[in-house]
C-alpha cells in the first residue's frame, strides 16, 4: 500500500463515529494523568502520530500543554500540519519526520511520551520502547495503548465483531493490525527487557491493551 492510500484510508477513516470515539477514550486516557482539579503542562511527545489525529484533539483539549508528533511518514507528517494550521494549533504543535527507534531528541525533553496503535507496527519495539524511556524525563509518563491479539480460536469471532465498523481497505487493515498485534504476556514481556516491568498493564474492553508507565518520583 502506498503512502498516500495509507494516508487517505487513515483520514477517512477518523470522520467514522466509531474511530472517533476511539481516539476520544485515548484523549481521555492522557487527560486523566492530571489531578482532577489540575491541568497538564509541559511538553508531550506522540510516537507514530500519524495524521495527528489524537495530537491535535489533546492540544485542543490540555491547553497547558505543547505536542511534538513524529511519525515515519512524511505524508503524514505534512497532513497533520495542514490539520494543525486549520485547527488553529500550530503554535503549540509541531509534527517531525523520524524513527521511533531512533527519536530525534535529547534524553530527558518530555514530560509525558504516549502511543496509539503503533505497537503492532513495529519491527523492534524493544528499542521503541527504550527510546520512549530515554526521551521521558526521569518523573516523567509513557502510556501506550494498541490492538490486543485474542487466541487462534477467537480470531474469526474477535475480527468479525470488532471489524464490523470497517469496509474496504480499512476492513484489511484492521484484521492484519490484529494478527500483527501481542497479548498482554507478551507486552509484560518486553516492559521487563527494556526497563519498564513496573509499568501497568490496562486492558481496555476486549480490542484494546496498553500500559501506564510513572517515572521516579511518582
Amino acid at each position: 500500500m502506498s503512502e498516500e492510500d495509507e494516508v487517505s484510508a487513515y483520514a477517512s477513516a477518523a470522520s467514522q463515529e466509531h474511530l472517533e470515539a476511539l481516539d476520544n477514550t485515548f484523549v481521555d486516557q492522557v487527560r486523566a494523568l492530571a489531578p482532577p482539579t489540575d491541568q497538564l503542562t509541559g511538553l508531550l511527545l506522540d510516537v507514530g502520530c500519524g495524521p495527528g489525529n489524537i495530537a491535535l484533539k489533546i492540544a485542543q483539549r490540555c491547553p497547558g500543554l505543547s505536542i511534538v508528533g513524529l511519525d515515519y511518514s512524511l505524508n503524514m507528517v505534512q497532513e497533520a500540519r495542514r490539520s494543525a494550521a486549520e485547527a488553529g494549533v500550530e503554535d503549540r504543535t509541531l509534527f517531525q519526520q523520524g524513527s521511533a527507534a531512533e527519536v530525534p531528541f535529547a534524553d530527558g525533553t518530555f514530560d509525558i511520551v504516549i502511543s496509539n496503535s503503533v505497537l503492532h507496527h513495529l519491527a523492534d519495539p524493544l528499542k521503541v520502547f527504550q527510546e520512549m524511556l530515554r526521551v521521558a524525563k526521569p518523573e516523567g509518563t509513557i502510556l501506550v495503548r494498541d490492538l490486543c491479539r485474542p487466541s487462534r480460536l477467537a480470531y474469526p469471532w474477535h475480527v468479525r465483531w470488532y471489524g464490523r465498523h470497517y469496509s474496504g481497505l480499512m476492513r484489511k487493515l484492521f484484521e492484519d493490525s490484529v494478527r500483527a498485534a501481542y497479548t498482554p504476556d507478551e507486552l509484560a514481556g518486553l516492559l521487563g527487557r527494556c526497563g519498564m516491568s513496573s509499568a501497568h498493564i490496562f486492558l481496555q474492553n476486549r480490542s484494546h491493551m496498553g500500559f501506564l508507565y510513572r517515572g521516579q518520583s511518582q
